[in-house]
């Protein structure tokens, strides 16, 4: 049977964590459902927003084993599975492809500072070739602000021509719209999916699949109003409104940001946990947060 590509609106999936900083799996399988319920076409577990460089090998191999275990769909969900240590990421790769996953985020080996389109070619195809499975799917997670290197046009082209069909689509974390929209061009058909919602639209125009936003932590609905809608004479302005909620939360540091805002919405402060070396937002700041985030709200029913 042909694997269904994924497209629409995806969240990298936040973690919930414990007293003791482990994850709290009863909370954070319950996000995964609730976030697909209210408009998520699919999930991005141990992305960037889920702190998953914070997370050892066996925590993430065991959180997604009892993710599907309790009835998450596999092939609603893109694993993050870059890591600097090639084995964690060849196991990682090979559990997604194995219990039928969406696909992969493929980090570069991002550690290392300097390297080359050639040992990042070859970084990615030892992974495929070791998985030496037909049913992975490779996303290319492109987040030079982050990772420093990342994945060039150029790159991007030879490791398609070389895994045809297993190299799928990019997450484009790059901030950057003008390479965005080079890869677009260059590649008819490739899925390209906007780091943040912010480019949706454009995204979605120039012939891309969606998003993988850390947003859709907090206003999947929303962000899935613009996905089903673009083509809508109010598509400019549904996305004037998300950036205003972005725009509302960009003087915080992101991940504590955002879990401040699951601690509003359920009122629990325990959602306020993140892992070492990221800190709390503490009480005042979270307070201002939330004011500010809900007045983006009114500030958007006004555009």
């Amino acid at each position: 049977m042909k694997q269904e590509r994924l497209r629409g609106v995806m969240a990298p999936v936040l973690t919930p964590m414990k007293e003791d900083l482990t994850p709290d799996l009863p909370r954070w399988i319950s996000l995964c459902k609730s976030l697909l319920s209210e408009g998520c076409t699919g999930l991005a577990p141990f992305g960037t927003t889920s702190e998953a460089n914070s997370l050892g090998l066996g925590e993430r191999t065991d959180m997604l084993d009892r993710l599907i275990d309790a009835g998450v769909p596999a092939e609603k969900l893109i694993i993050g599975a870059g890591t600097c240590a090639f084995p964690d990421t060849v196991t990682l790769s090979a559990q997604a492809a194995r219990l039928g996953c969406g696909g992969i985020l493929l980090l570069p080996p991002f550690y290392y500072k300097g390297v080359s389109d050639e040992g990042i070619f070859r970084a990615t195809a030892e992974v495929i070739e070791r998985v030496g499975d037909s049913r992975l799917r490779v996303y290319l997670y492109h987040i030079p602000p982050v990772a420093v290197i990342g994945y060039s046009l150029a790159l991007t082209e030879r490791l398609l021509k070389a895994y045809p069909g297993t190299v799928v689509g990019m997450k484009d974390s790059s901030g950057d719209w003008t390479f965005q929209e080079s890869i677009l061009k260059a590649f008819p058909g490739f899925d390209v999916l906007s780091g943040t919602e912010k480019f949706l639209l454009p995204n979605l125009r120039s012939g891309g699949a969606g998003t993988i936003s850390a947003m859709a932590n907090i206003i999947p609905g929303e962000i899935r109003g613009l996905y089903d809608s673009w083509q809508s004479p109010d598509a400019d302005r549904v996305q004037a409104r998300l950036n205003t909620h972005r725009e509302a939360i960009k003087e915080w540091a992101l991940i504590p940001a955002l879990k401040a805002l699951r601690a509003e919405r359920h009122q629990d402060q325990s959602w306020r946990k993140v892992r070492p070396p990221l800190v709390a937002l503490d009480d005042v700041q979270s307070g201002h947060l939330v004011s500010k985030f809900k007045t983006s709200f009114e500030e958007g029913a006004e555009r």
